[in-house]
């Protein structure tokens, strides 16, 4: 029976050796290897076979939200195990979410290290005992009102960020020089309370009303105190459209909550956090298919109306969106004022 491949992570000599001892009293486990920094980590795992991933989150060079999703990726059967010290929930359901398979607290015994190493081989979930009531109890999102106000460029910053963008993609996304980006992250750090990349990631999954816009401000009107109107998610791979649409539906709703995705797998998320009454998706989603992203968001939010927009109104495009159950089919040229005023007013009665 071949050994079970183990690389460890941690940036402090003294803790890779504590849990190689912890490790090596394992039955059909071998310690092929340490690394001390993201750079590293990332070499290895592109160079050396790797079973089980043992690693602090906390390292240098090393964002580990977009680093689990990236090894979670390209190499879906490596078994992710967090050991660290942090024990803010938020912390560890970002990570969670992200795709490890457990979370284990470095001032735990020893012998739960070694139960914790067999239970992420065996395909369970695990998480440290001392943290299960903090989640179970963790509260849900403060509404809207008790949340910093952002700028639209802060919210772009953050949905970046909760994509698992660093900053060199965030730069060349939003057309802007590192050093601008490292100077709107620490301004907007500043704005929510927090002192890196993970702690924003994680209020963002607290608080996904951060990420909404109005639509008020979409048509650049005076903020005024009035109800939450309707929830609409734009889903378009175009960031301008997704502003025009914004726009449009800005002066027939001007009370809207408007969130947008550029994506299938950033629409889901939203979908489940918010469940909009109306989602409008384009039918072509940068080479991913527009109508089974709708079937997918009426599965986790059945309350949603989808309309599916396209620049192709094909009558083959428009029967798979019938078949999807959505709500409508429109021609993008066809949507002005007038027209997605009626089709709001309809598909909401």
């Amino acid at each position: 029976m071949s050994s079970i491949r183990v690389l460890l992570a941690d940036d402090h000599t003294v803790v890779r050796a504590g849990l190689r001892n912890a490790l090596e009293v394992l039955p059909d486990l071998e310690i092929i290897g340490e690394v001390g920094d993201g750079i590293e980590l990332m070499n290895a795992i592109s160079s050396t076979q790797i079973d089980l991933l043992i690693m602090d989150a906390s390292m240098p060079d090393f964002e580990p939200i977009s680093a689990v999703q990236e090894i979670k990726a390209k190499y879906p059967d490596i078994k992710i195990l967090i050991v660290s010290a942090y024990n803010d929930e938020s912390y560890v359901v970002g990570l969670l979410k992200a795709g490890v398979n457990g979370y284990h607290l470095k001032d735990q015994p020893l012998a739960d290290l070694q139960l914790a190493t067999q239970k992420v081989l065996n395909g369970d979930r695990w998480i440290s005992g001392s943290l299960i009531d903090r989640l179970i109890n963790r509260p849900t999102a403060a509404p809207l009102t008790n949340v910093p106000f952002l700028t639209r460029r802060q919210r772009e910053l953050l949905q970046l960020i909760a994509q698992g963008a660093d900053n060199r993609n965030i730069a060349q996304t939003l057309d802007l020089s590192v050093k601008t980006v490292e100077n709107h992250l620490t301004a907007l750090y500043r704005v929510l309370g927090v002192d890196s990349r993970l702690k924003a990631s994680n209020y963002i999954l607290r608080h996904p009303e951060l990420l909404a816009s109005s639509g008020q401000e979409m048509v650049k009107l005076e903020p005024k105190p009035a109800e939450q109107g309707l929830v609409i998610m734009i889903v378009d791979d175009n960031a301008r459209y997704r502003q025009q649409l914004g726009r449009l539906i800005g002066r027939i709703q001007a009370s809207a909550v408007l969130y947008e995705a550029e994506n299938t797998s950033s629409a889901l998320t939203m979908g489940k956090q918010v469940q909009p009454q109306l989602a409008f998706i384009d039918v072509v989603l940068d080479g991913e298919d527009g109508i089974q992203c709708a079937r997918k968001l009426r599965a986790v939010s059945p309350s949603t109306r989808v309309v599916v927009i396209s620049a192709y109104p094909d009558r083959e495009f428009r029967k798979q969106a019938t078949a999807a159950g959505v709500a409508a089919f429109l021609d993008k040229k066809d949507l002005d004022t007038a027209s997605l005023r009626q089709v709001i007013e309809d598909i909401l009665k």
